[in-house]
């Protein structure tokens, strides 16, 4: 449940019977012909239907994360390490404050990985709080289905293509796109990193079909269910 569809009361009951909750992690970023705001809505999105059946709570998406590679494309904002790193152990700390001493961080953004040095080095400091960290789509039976279907799945590829991140009126390449040199990449400045990638897109096909995509979408619901159902210590 979004707990903007509760008021505080509702989640107070809550609290009497449970101390889970659901913080999504998300992105405003390039995404090729898909929307801007793809990271963030696949981390809501995934959160809230995982947790549904179990009745856990789940917080609104925190939609900038750290993108400073693609400072050159419209559109999309970063945070500082620093800035990135200061929010997440301020949520952490209020939650655990309010009684949510288990917090799952829903992860939806390759680049938010210092995040989950941040959720270990919080439970460091709070023997009485947990803070698990995990990457919906890239979880072990996600990404092996997603390899399974096609191991040229790059970002902003068929992979993040899906009903709610396509864009009414956009149309997408049919070709595959030869796959981005990472290496090169990684050493490139924002300028840099447009040149390489043209309209954003790491390569790969730009869509597949909807079995494939089904497939890996529930697969990624199921898993972050069991992660929120039995990852605790």
């Amino acid at each position: 449940m979004r707990i903007w569809d509760c008021n505080w009361m509702q989640l107070e009951e809550y609290l009497s019977r449970d101390d889970r909750i659901v913080l999504p992690l998300g992105s405003t970023e390039q995404h090729a012909y898909l929307s801007l705001g793809t990271d963030s809505i696949l981390a809501e999105r995934v959160s809230v239907e995982a947790a549904e059946p179990l009745g856990v709570p789940v917080l609104p998406v925190l939609a900038y994360g750290l993108t400073p590679y693609f400072g050159a494309f419209p559109g999309s904002p970063t945070l500082r390490v620093e800035t990135f790193l200061a929010v997440l152990r301020d949520l952490l700390d209020s939650l655990h404050g309010q009684g949510f001493n288990r917090v799952l961080l829903v992860n939806g953004h390759g680049g938010n990985a210092p995040g989950a040095a941040l959720a270990a080095e919080w439970m460091a400091a709070n023997p009485g709080g947990q803070a698990l960290f995990h990457n919906w789509w890239n979880g072990p039976r996600t990404w092996a289905a997603v390899q399974s279907i096609d191991p040229e799945s790059g970002h902003a590829s068929w992979l993040e293509s899906f009903p709610w991140t396509r864009l009414e009126g956009v149309e997408v390449p049919r070709d595959r796109k030869p796959m981005v040199d990472l290496a090169q990449l990684r050493g490139e400045d924002p300028p840099g990193v447009r040149r390489l990638l043209g309209d954003g897109s790491y390569g790969g096909v730009y869509s597949r079909s909807d079995d494939d995509w089904r497939r890996v979408w529930q697969t990624g619901v199921e898993e972050v269910r069991e992660v929120l159902e039995h990852g605790w210590r």
